[in-house]
């Protein structure tokens, strides 16, 4: 198995400023739309599921791991993308799911699901128990934390068909999944301090586990170098605050930061970050937000094109499948009905990515693509709603096909990555 990411981790140490995309998402479109990217990049893809999203159980999604792995695949097929350049990857594995168990119950279930994805082959496991279970004393520990951590790195060292081919992210630390819940004006970056004591309880508690012989596969250290998004706002990085930060890793030969939240992020900003050693840049709620402009703007170009009553009112179908289910969204978002009503459309953090997969919500988009299929869709109209794609159609770079358009508008989100991370290409 080619050594993708320890090809990246090397060139990062000695001196390169390069990086690396990790998307996490479990659309197909958005998959999709990522291989192209890497593709004209010359790249690979890093792919990660959470693990509320994909778990022993089937999560949100309802795919176990080997399932996600299957249909990352089947897409990679589709495409044309070369599976030996997909890299699999699992992110907040731990036992957030199970906060509201004693220790043994929810790291027992939490050792079953970091197995279930090394099984699987995925070869870059971040392990994430930064979150108190009943009982805790809060707040937690480093120690605790890294105890906790080092039970799941032996458990994904049993389970794996090669142990010595996964590489681990650790970090207490740690970035809310999907974005900040409330609303935010500031945030502070992690100090040097705590993280040079994350890294040494992790290497005593894994010394007294009996696994640091994988230590030299810790590629990376989650810290907060002070970059987050809420509902309606990015807060932007500033390097002038990360400087101590920065240094941190300089006796860590095998190690890079790894940043969380960059969605929304300024190419010159996420430059910035891969510049200062936060060489894996991750993304997600970003992805399906441009995925959602994509999708409401063919809706907008289906009104001037398709009669009443052959639409696929795609809009009014979104809002009723969200209306009938609350309870995923409505404790993220405050504000009265048209606050509300704005959120669930628009938001940054785009919970209305949990309800895409819904049968009728895929219904109506496949309704969607082929209207506008089979109506052709006039070039003024590109122009008017969909301007990035209208230029790169007029330099023929794109076609007016409907799919075609949606995954160059999903990759409109990627290309400032690829330009932060340097990565070799055409990057159109």
């Amino acid at each position: 198995m080619t050594d993708h990411l320890g090809d990246l981790l090397r060139a990062h140490k000695s001196g390169t400023a390069v990086g690396v995309t990790s998307i996490c998402s479990a659309h197909p479109l958005v998959l999709a739309a990522a291989m192209r990217q890497a593709a004209a990049d010359g790249g690979v893809l890093l792919v990660e599921a959470t693990s509320n999203q994909v778990d022993q159980f089937g999560g949100y999604t309802g795919m176990r791991p080997a399932d996600f792995r299957d249909l990352v695949h089947r897409i990679a097929d589709g495409e044309g993308f070369p599976r030996d350049l997909v890299v699999l990857g699992g992110d907040h594995l731990g036992p957030n799911t199970w906060q509201g168990e004693q220790e043994e119950q929810a790291m027992a279930k939490a050792e079953d699901l970091v197995r279930a994805y090394a099984a699987a082959g995925y070869a870059k496991l971040h392990l994430d128990c930064s979150m108190p279970l009943a009982g805790d004393e809060t707040p937690l520990s480093d120690g605790v934390v890294a105890r906790r951590a080092a039970r799941l790195l032996a458990a994904a060292e049993e389970a794996a068909p090669d142990g010595a081919a996964i590489r681990y992210v650790i970090g207490t630390e740690v970035p809310v999944p999907g974005g900040a819940h409330e609303t935010i004006d500031a945030l502070a970056p992690t100090s040097p301090a705590a993280a040079r004591a994350t890294i040494e309880a992790h290497r005593e508690a894994f010394r007294a586990a009996g696994v640091e012989a994988a230590w030299p596969r810790i590629m990376a250290l989650v810290v907060q170098p002070g970059v987050e998004f809420d509902h309606v706002r990015v807060v932007d990085y500033d390097p002038s605050r990360t400087a101590d930060l920065q240094r941190v890793l300089d006796n860590e030969p095998d190690m890079v930061f790894e940043a969380h939240s960059t969605d929304y992020q300024l190419t010159e900003r996420l430059t910035e970050l891969v510049d200062d050693h936060w060489a894996v840049l991750k993304v997600g709620p970003g992805l399906t937000f441009a995925l959602r402009e994509g999708l409401f703007a063919l809706a907008a170009i289906e009104d001037q094109l398709v009669q009443e009553g052959e639409r696929s009112d795609l809009l009014a179908v979104i809002e009723a499948t969200m209306l009938a289910d609350p309870d995923r969204w409505n404790r993220y978002y405050e504000g009265d009905e048209r606050e509300q009503r704005i959120a669930r459309r628009f938001s940054y953090s785009d919970r209305l990515r949990y309800f895409l997969p819904a049968p009728a919500i895929e219904a109506a988009v496949d309704r969607l693509l082929t209207n506008l299929g089979a109506t052709g869709i006039p070039e003024p109209l590109i122009s008017q709603y969909l301007p990035l794609q209208y230029a790169r159609l007029r330099r023929g770079d794109v076609t007016a096909d409907p799919r075609e358009l949606l995954l160059d508008r999903v990759r409109d989100a990627l290309r400032p990555y690829s330009a932060a991370c340097r990565t070799i290409g055409t990057n159109r």
